[in-house]
């Protein structure tokens, strides 16, 4: 595996690919430490995942910058990211015990109650684009369960990968008890396959997610599933439209746009769709594109070279079809994996950037007529993650987001996942949660107790 830096195009380091051998040979290391691991108390769990915490705020500009050199996130979202790490541990670490403590149920028998038991080692194969986010999220309650771990991250991020699996040794975390494979998705099979495997839980695309859901269920696994989106950003008549447009501008350019949960679909009501567009237009042309490790920066490198070729791709053949192109639109004249920021307007259904997923920092404008269309626009699609709703009626705002079918919705506010809420989608988006209490009640054993 190579780790490329997309801001320069230049090798940072080669590792080697664990066997299929070494493969068998972790998972089982990792299923006898979990034998004992399961039987630990909360309390002794919540230390080291406290650990976990201080390790990562400690090391956080080390990591950060590992971010960053790998897959091009500007520092200072690298940073946020571990701070956000650190959060979800002693989130989980004060929260695990009371959120699967024994639940008391009345019924025919002198005492029934339901208890939350560990299921054993669970496989999570996770993207690059939140390298060290999209881990935590999920390890914090798994292990806080009293589960074990074994991570296929994805082939351009090695080296978070692998600090990863030091980060939880180094808390005091059982020797084998989270571990990394080096692994090309092919091998991906064998793991699910593996007796002393019992669930697998994705972060990733469409794709991806369709062929591990059929491999869990081919070898009758639970899995867990969260995928793309193409989040609706609604801007009502009435909104307030200073802050629809400086939130519109972070929540689709964050990590460069290369978030599931960022808004993609630019759902506005006629009335005020000029004004709007054209406070965008100033906003994304004042954007500074440079050096990720620049604290200056606004705008870093996509992450890998097919990134762009794609963005660009859906660019073009949406404009094709009759997007008006506003701004950008085209490869930033630089070295590395550089997208100009980009706004297309009058977006209709058929074009790409209606219906598909746009992974890079492009805008789709799509204008209404009022709000009833609002909601129908933003239920046309196959993807249900988050969305968000701009409107100073904040009960108006919650009658639509009520209305659109997604995971999540907020009024005022951007898409943003919160160790304190649960977060996952709808339709081909995927299914289950994570975070919260329901996130980590998603791989444990719920055992109905009967005694008389």
């Amino acid at each position: 595996m190579k780790s490329i830096n997309p801001a320069t195009g230049e090798i940072i380091q080669e590792y080697q690919e664990h066997s299929s051998q070494e493969v068998q040979s972790i998972i089982h290391q990792v299923d006898l430490d979990w034998q004992d691991w399961k039987s630990t108390s909360f309390s002794e769990r919540a230390v080291m995942m406290k650990n976990a915490a201080r390790i990562l705020r400690e090391q956080k500009a080390e990591f950060a910058r590992l971010m960053t050199a790998e897959m091009g996130k500007l520092l200072l979202e690298s940073e946020a990211e571990i701070e956000k790490c650190a959060w979800v541990c002693e989130f989980y670490a004060e929260k695990a015990e009371e959120f699967l403590r024994d639940e008391e149920i009345a019924s025919a028998a002198s005492r029934s109650f339901v208890a939350f038991q560990p299921l054993g080692v669970i496989l999570a194969v996770m993207p690059w684009n939140f390298p060290f986010w999209q881990v935590i999220r999920f390890a914090a309650p798994a292990l806080m369960a009293g589960n074990a771990a074994v991570l296929k991250h994805a082939s351009n991020v090695p080296g978070c990968a692998l600090a990863l699996e030091d980060i939880f040794r180094l808390a005091g975390f059982p020797e084998n008890l989270f571990r990394t494979l080096l692994i090309p998705s092919p091998a991906v099979e064998a793991v699910i396959a593996h007796p002393d495997v019992v669930a697998v839980t994705l972060t990733g695309s469409e794709a991806a997610g369709s062929q591990v859901a059929s491999l869990a269920g081919r070898y009758l696994k639970k899995s867990l599933l969260e995928l793309g989106g193409a989040d609706p950003f609604i801007v009502l008549a009435d909104a307030d439209l200073g802050l629809a447009a400086a939130t519109a501008v972070t929540a689709r350019m964050i990590n460069q746009g290369q978030s599931c949960i960022a808004a993609k679909r630019f759902i506005v009501v006629k009335e005020v769709a000029p004004p709007f567009e054209t406070a965008l237009k100033t906003a994304f042309e004042a954007l500074r594109t440079g050096d990720p490790t620049d604290s200056a920066t606004q705008v870093g490198p996509l992450a890998r070279p097919d990134l762009v070729d794609e963005i660009e791709a859906q660019v073009q053949r949406s404009v094709a079809a009759g997007a008006r192109l506003v701004t950008g639109g085209y490869r930033a004249k630089r070295a590395g994996c550089y997208f100009e920021p980009t706004i297309l307007a009058d977006v209709l259904p058929g074009m790409p950037v209606y219906s598909e997923e746009t992974f890079g920092p492009v805008i789709s404008l799509i204008t209404v007529h009022d709000e009833a269309e609002a909601v129908r626009v933003a239920n046309d699609s196959s993807f249900g993650l988050g969305g968000c709703v701009f409107t100073r009626d904040v009960q108006r705002g919650e009658a639509v987001a009520r209305q659109v079918e997604t995971g999540a919705m907020f009024v005022n506010g951007m898409t943003r996942s919160d160790p304190r809420l649960p977060f996952g989608g709808i339709k081909k988006s995927g299914y289950g949660r994570e975070l919260g209490s329901y996130g980590i009640r998603e791989f444990v054993n719920v055992k109905t107790v009967w005694i008389k």
